[in-house]
């Protein structure tokens, strides 16, 4: 998920376009083939030819790192009782991991295109954990994060990665 945009600026205005595509992917934001790799209609996770999608080194230690707090916050969500803070705290993790998948994945166009669809949900499930989105609850963003780490597990070839149990 190389950019053209230079410096932490350019990270973030990507990063806030993403969460506000909210499943689909900002236009123009990036380098690689844009009319080929995203297509025209509305795009869904899918295989590569029946396999996961290859990663990079940047990409499976983000997502670790994402897995890892959000594990740490699922009993307290389940429970009702991660607070306002500790809701904003997890937000904070995810946007910073995927602002590094942004700035340091390199991955082949199509995977790239697959890979900006779990950023999207990664994303606007942050955006609702901050309190960001008026009339949802807190609990539905971790729920979209969640379902995000999921998917990814399911899309995308990272052998240490593990599915969250919830």
């Amino acid at each position: 998920m190389k950019h053209t945009s230079a410096g932490a600026l350019g990270t973030l205005l990507l990063v806030a376009g993403l969460g506000l595509a909210s499943g689909s992917y900002a236009a123009g934001t990036h380098e690689h083939e844009a009319d080929a790799a995203h297509g025209h209609g509305a795009v869904t996770l899918q295989l590569n030819a029946g396999k996961k999608w290859e990663t990079d080194a940047a990409l499976r230690g983000s997502m670790a790192q994402i897995r890892r707090a959000v594990d740490a916050s699922l009993p307290k969500i389940h429970d009702n009782k991660l607070p306002a803070a500790g809701y904003g705290a997890l937000a904070a993790k995810v946007e910073g991991e995927v602002g590094n998948i942004v700035k340091n994945c390199k991955l082949e166009p199509k995977a790239d295109a697959q890979l900006h669809l779990i950023v999207a949900d990664l994303l606007a499930g942050a955006e609702q954990m901050a309190g960001k989105v008026k009339h949802t609850k807190r609990q539905d963003g971790a729920v979209k994060v969640v379902t995000a780490l999921i998917n990814y597990g399911k899309y995308f070839d990272d052998p240490k990665f593990t599915p969250l149990e919830h």
